[in-house]
């Protein structure tokens, strides 16, 4: 029987990666992400690379594949095996449908969440996704979360949409978590803030004093983008 394409993904990003371990690396990679995770102690780029050579005959998956093998890589216990996951999506996000947010992403954010996973699938699967997709009632939905992982997702995004941001959307949402005082989430309101301060200073401007309530954090990077 031929073997699914997420395990024959997992034995080839095992092979990638192990070789390169280093015990010593691993624990201060740990550290610096407060040990939501074991490492095997490799570095962005080499572990990249190997990606690449491991993955390059891979057949192109479905999109209930790809998901599925994200979801395998996320399982694995080592921290560079969830970044594979994020990769994994990048190189082959065209295989996507428009139920992948909902029937996978929401679950990759919310596995083992910290900052770096959660804005890694921001980037390589939210906002490319809902640029796609009529992803409105996610994005609603998990604005409307007691998790805070999911509050941030939703508040970023429209992150990297530049001109094509619907401000009054984006801005409607961080209205929601304006009293917010979790670091996370009123980080994430700052980061839109500052976006939209380069199309629409006026629009920021106003949301500041409308809403003296805004963590300091979240007026920082706000401020930030009007300066610039």
């Amino acid at each position: 029987m031929a073997r699914s394409w997420s395990r024959d993904v997992l034995e080839r990003t095992r092979q990638a990666l192990l070789p390169m371990a280093n015990p010593e690396r691993a624990e201060e990679m740990a550290r610096y992400m407060k040990n939501v995770a074991p490492f095997l102690g490799v570095p962005t780029p080499p572990r990249r690379r190997a990606q690449r050579e491991q993955w390059r005959n891979l057949r192109a998956p479905t999109s209930d594949e790809l998901g599925d093998a994200c979801l395998v890589l996320m399982k694995q216990r080592e921290r560079e095996y969830h970044y594979s996951a994020c990769d994994l999506i990048e190189r082959y996000r065209d295989a996507t449908d428009e139920y992948f947010l909902i029937e996978y992403v929401e679950s990759l954010l919310t596995t083992k969440s910290w900052w770096d996973t959660v804005d890694g699938f921001g980037s390589t699967a939210v906002s490319p996704l809902c640029w796609r997709y009529d992803a409105t009632d996610v994005v609603l939905s998990w604005s409307s979360s007691s998790n805070i992982w999911l509050n941030r997702a939703a508040i970023q995004h429209q992150r990297g949409w530049k001109k094509d941001i619907d401000i009054p959307f984006v801005l409607s949402i961080c209205d929601v978590h304006s009293g917010e005082r979790e670091f996370f989430v009123a980080k994430a309101i700052g980061w839109a803030l500052r976006d939209i301060a380069r199309l629409n200073a006026r629009a920021v401007r106003n949301f500041l004093k409308t809403h003296p309530e805004l963590s300091t954090v979240a007026v920082r990077e706000a401020q930030r983008g009007l300066q610039t």
